[in-house]
């Protein structure tokens, strides 16, 4: 049997020095898919190495389009003939290949994705992707392997989406941009990466109109050409190693991250008793002698706390004083980590009623998606088993405190969404080394 990789942490104290993030993992893989659609070459700059990047790579390169990868730069130019078909191999590995369906139509009149995967955080279904494309004149079937769909040209039309989903609102936007006609896209997500992947294919010849009240309005021109573009540092990224200097009373200064995408994670911790440092050159938090504060914190769309944060931020309430709630109303199941948190001593219960804020869209579900967290918890080194990758992540917090060794298994989960975060702990002053184990002896 071939041996798994897991990481063993000891508590070390207080992490301190300083982190240099890069573009989203969120961001490059949709700059990736971008790229498809311009005649000539287009250069990705300050693009993670996470694995996220070499898997979307390796679709585009079965597509027939050129990749590559050069550190924190990649190039992407595609071939003279497109393949209409990504692979049944990347089934289930992320869900870049639905956001392929726009770029093959224009580009090969016919595609087939095969299904979506991703973390398990909840349903993030296909259909307004589906909706929109047959919105805009594609003929579209969702079967039991994948998604096929054919056009002879998309033509601009009027689309509202029933959420603002991040994932329809790309769809719309790389489908629009060759389209016949003029695209007026109401409810369209606007966070940081959605308005970063318009700039870019602004830069390409796009002609893209942000208007207020979540309304983006495309014209389609006849083609796009390659540009190049410097990806904004990762706010994902950049709150996580925030939260790690405060959950062990250290300081990390987090270099490449602007700001503006950390607006609302900001004040959230500064109510929470953090004191910050804030530069052009880096954001440090530092939380007080006598520890953070309780918060009740509700997780939404931007401008709102970003979904991702959330996980981070759970460990964080285990080491704050008092009675913490979480409300998250992005995703039904993202609180999937919680049990791992538990095992480690966090002293956690999940609900399925909308606590710490007004009733969202699952309240009349069984979903769990409110926590109520009880701080300080001390908690202990334990073995277990990471089920995504912002999970993963807030395990590493977890056992920076926790009494005791700590065994995390599924580790390839946080280097999937995170630039080496191994060698970024490490230089914090973490003790971490790799570790090889059985498969049989994971734990239950």
């Amino acid at each position: 049997m071939i041996a798994e990789e897991v990481w063993k942490i000891e508590p070390s104290g207080p992490l301190r020095g300083d982190v240099e993030v890069r573009g989203s993992k969120n961001g490059v893989s949709k700059h990736m898919v971008a790229a498809m659609l311009g005649d000539g070459e287009s250069s990705i700059h300050n693009a993670p190495e996470v694995g996220e990047v070499g898997i979307t790579a390796d679709m585009l390169r079965a597509l027939g389009i050129g990749v590559e990868i050069s550190g924190s730069e990649i190039r992407i130019e595609k071939g003279p003939r497109i393949e209409p078909r990504v692979p049944d191999a990347f089934t289930g590995l992320n869900r870049i290949p639905i956001l392929m369906l726009g770029p093959l139509l224009h580009l090969a009149g016919e595609a087939f994705v095969p299904l979506v995967g991703g973390d398990p955080i909840g349903r993030r279904p296909v259909n307004f992707h589906v909706e929109a494309l047959r919105a805009m004149g594609a003929e579209v079937e969702v079967g039991e392997t994948g998604i096929f769909a054919k056009a002879a040209r998309l033509r601009g039309t009027r689309i509202e989406l029933p959420y603002p989903s991040v994932g329809a609102t790309e769809t719309v936007l790389m489908s629009a941009v060759l389209a016949e006609g003029k695209t007026v896209l109401k409810n369209a997500a606007t966070e940081p990466e959605v308005v970063e992947l318009a700039l870019f294919l602004q830069r390409m010849g796009a002609m893209i109109e942000l208007s207020p009240d979540r309304r983006i309005v495309i014209e389609g021109v006849e083609r796009l050409h390659g540009a190049s573009t410097w990806l904004a540092g990762d706010r994902i990224e950049a709150f996580s190693y925030l939260a790690a200097g405060l959950i062990t009373q250290g300081e990390v200064r987090v270099h490449g991250c602007p700001q503006d995408r950390l607006v609302t994670a900001i004040t959230t911790l500064a109510r929470m008793g953090a004191k910050f440092d804030i530069n052009d050159e880096y954001l440090c938090a530092t939380a007080p002698p006598e520890g953070l504060r309780a918060a009740a914190v509700q997780t939404d769309t931007h401008p709102g706390f970003m979904t991702d944060w959330q996980t981070p931020l759970m460990v964080l309430f285990t080491q704050s004083q008092g009675m913490s709630v979480l409300h998250e109303t992005v995703f039904e199941n993202r609180l999937v980590y919680v049990p791992a948190l538990q095992k480690m001593g966090c002293e956690i219960e999940v609900f399925d009623q909308c606590l710490g804020g007004p009733a969202c869209r699952y309240h009349d579900t069984n979903a769990r998606h409110s926590a109520v967290v009880r701080g300080v918890s001390r908690l202990r080194g334990a073995d277990v088993t990471l089920p995504d990758i912002r999970a993963g992540f807030s395990a590493v917090l977890a056992a920076a405190v926790a009494d005791g060794t700590s065994t995390l298994r599924g580790v390839h989960h946080i280097e999937r969404g995170y630039h080496h975060p191994f060698e970024q702990f490490a230089s914090l002053g973490l003790a971490i080394r790799r570790d090889s184990v059985e498969p049989s002896d994971a734990s239950k």
